[in-house]
C-alpha cells in the first residue's frame, strides 16, 4: 500500500471516528430520556400515559423498520436543511443519528422494563415518589445492561458509517469503495475491512468491560 493510500486510510479513519463519535453522543442524549419515558409511561407503569407510549412507539418503530441506506436517500432534503449539505461527514452524520435514536431508545427500555419489579415496590412503600424511583432505583440498576445496550448501538453505527460511503458520505466505507472496488485495488479493502474489525473489538471489549465495573459496584452498594 502506498503512502499515499495509506495518508486516505487514516483520513478515512479518522472521519468514521467523528461520524461515529458525534452521532453517537447525539443518539445517545436523545434516546436515553425517550427511552425512559417509553418505560415508565407504559400501561400500568409509574407515570402511565398510553397514548403517548402508543404513538412515539409507532414513530420509533417506522423508523427503525426502515433499511439504514433507503432511510439516507429519504431524508436528503432533512439533511441537507440540517447540515447545509447531502454528501459528506457532515452530512452523514444525520441520518446517523436518525437511524440510531430510536434503536438506543428500544435498547433502554428494554434496560429498564428488566428492572426487578420487588425494588420498584419497595421503594414506592417506602415513600419514594416516581421521580426518586427512576432516579435511585431504575437507571442505577439498569446501568449496566444500558451501557451494553450502547455499545451494540456504536458497533451498529460503524457498521452504518461504511454504508453511508456508498452514497458519498464519506469515512472508511467511502474509501474501501471507491478505491478497493472501482479502482480495483484489494489491498485497500483489505485494510479497511481490518480498521473496521479493530474499531469493532475495541468498542465491543470496552464496552463490556465497563458494564461489568458498573455492575460489581452495583453489588457491592
Amino acid at each position: 500500500m502506498s503512502p499515499q493510500v495509506y495518508a486516505l486510510l487514516v483520513d478515512a479513519t479518522t472521519e468514521t471516528l467523528l461520524m461515529v463519535g458525534v452521532s453517537g453522543v447525539i443518539a445517545t442524549v436523545l434516546g436515553l430520556p425517550l427511552g425512559l419515558a417509553l418505560a415508565v409511561t407504559g400501561r400500568g407503569e409509574l407515570l402511565s400515559c398510553p397514548t403517548f407510549n402508543h404513538v412515539v412507539g409507532l414513530v420509533i418503530n417506522a423508523t427503525r423498520s426502515t433499511p439504514f441506506i433507503i432511510l439516507v436517500v429519504a431524508i436528503i432534503p432533512f439533511t441537507r436543511l440540517v447540515a447545509g449539505t447531502s454528501i459528506g461527514t457532515r452530512a452523514a452524520i444525520v441520518p446517523l443519528i436518525v437511524a440510531a435514536t430510536p434503536f438506543i431508545a428500544r435498547v433502554v427500555e428494554a434496560a429498564i422494563r428488566e428492572v426487578d419489579r420487588g425494588l420498584i415496590e419497595a421503594a414506592a412503600a417506602m415513600g419514594a415518589t416516581p421521580l426518586q424511583i427512576i432516579r435511585k432505583v431504575l437507571l442505577p440498576e439498569a446501568l449496566p445492561a444500558i451501557i451494553l445496550g450502547l455499545t451494540l448501538a456504536t458497533v451498529s453505527l460503524i457498521g452504518y458509517s461504511a454504508m453511508v460511503g456508498a452514497v458519498g458520505g464519506g469515512g472508511l466505507g467511502d474509501l474501501g469503495i471507491r478505491y478497493g472496488y472501482q479502482r480495483f485495488l484489494p489491498d485497500v479493502m483489505v485494510a479497511v475491512v481490518l480498521v473496521l474489525i479493530v474499531l469493532v473489538q475495541i468498542v465491543q471489549s470496552g464496552g463490556e468491560l465497563i458494564a461489568q465495573q458498573v455492575n460489581k459496584r452495583n453489588l457491592k452498594s
